[in-house]
């Protein structure tokens, strides 16, 4: 628990900096462009208080009343953040609206991007440190935040070289419209993260990648067996939860038969951390003559 404690608080940390001077850069400036990125890093103080409270709650152990842990916790925070992000769009569309029919105004552009160039570099840096700390730690909260810190780093960087353009140009309208593309691709960006958490919520299977791995896995080390079916996964936060019927012959032993079970899990222990894996024990009669074939 600790290392997860270490990066979400280290995400609150880094988003206070952030947002001051993303926020001084819009003040100082009064650009739409800037007011959008100002308002997107606004939203990764609330998402990583929710990354926190989420991978600290999916860590807690099993109990009665949830036998097979908490790790859904993590995509309820990752529906949220999606949602916070879907509403900052609709913001950062209402601002450049009102910029666009209120005339552009750009006051010291070149400072207000300067200071925005900083902020995003540092926020380039923490998205990668979430991403790589995500995938570690198989944490869908941490992927998600990482995933939201790259996409306001690619807007910004966006921005700021639409923003150049602009002053290079004398086309000070591109502001808003600037402001407006910038709200649709992190509205478009909320979506896909939206969806990916539901479908974590709905038990989807793992990806196809690895579930072709967890079948090899149980191929390989199922020796003594006659056929693997049925065989269903799902992911459950950092939990991956697979089942099957594991099918032997009619003569075999509980000893032998549970000794190959022992050897699949042992295989698919030491290659997928966080993988739970429930076997049924069938005898011959009940092959179906389909599903993994035993090597």
């Amino acid at each position: 628990m600790g290392q997860y404690k270490g990066v979400a608080l280290g995400s609150i940390a880094v988003s206070v900096p952030v947002i001051a001077i993303k926020g001084f850069a819009w003040w100082h400036t009064g650009g739409a462009a800037l007011f959008s990125d100002a308002l997107e890093s606004l939203i990764h103080p609330a998402t990583a208080l929710l990354t926190f409270g989420a991978v600290w709650f999916a860590a807690r152990p099993a109990d009665s009343n949830h036998p097979f842990g908490h790790g859904k916790a993590e995509f309820f925070a990752a529906v949220i953040e999606g949602g916070l992000i879907v509403a900052a769009a609709g913001a950062i569309l209402q601002h450049a609206w009102l910029v666009w029919r209120g005339g552009p105004l750009l006051l010291d552009p070149a400072f207000g991007l300067a200071l925005n160039g900083a902020a995003t570099l540092l926020n380039g840096a923490w998205g990668l440190v979430l991403t790589r700390a995500g995938r570690r730690l198989r944490s869908p909260a941490f992927r998600a935040d990482g995933l939201h810190l790259l996409t306001d780093v690619a807007t910004s960087a966006g921005l700021l070289l639409g923003l150049a353009l602009a002053l290079v140009t004398g086309a000070l309208w591109l502001d808003p419209l600037l402001a407006a593309a910038t709200a649709i691709y992190v509205l478009v960006t909320g979506f896909f993260l939206i969806r990916a958490s539901v479908d974590g919520l709905m038990d989807a299977a793992p990806s196809p990648a690895v579930v072709a791995r967890i079948k090899t896995l149980v191929a390989e080390h199922a020796e003594g067996a006659l056929e693997v079916h049925d065989l269903r996964t799902r992911n459950a936060g950092q939990t991956t939860f697979l089942q099957f019927h594991l099918v032997v012959p009619g003569g075999m032993t509980v000893d032998e038969a549970h000794a190959i079970c022992d050897r699949i899990e042992a295989a698919l222990r030491n290659e997928m951390a966080g993988l739970v894996a429930t076997i049924h024990v069938e005898p011959e009669s009940k092959a179906k003559h389909h599903g993994v074939v035993v090597v």
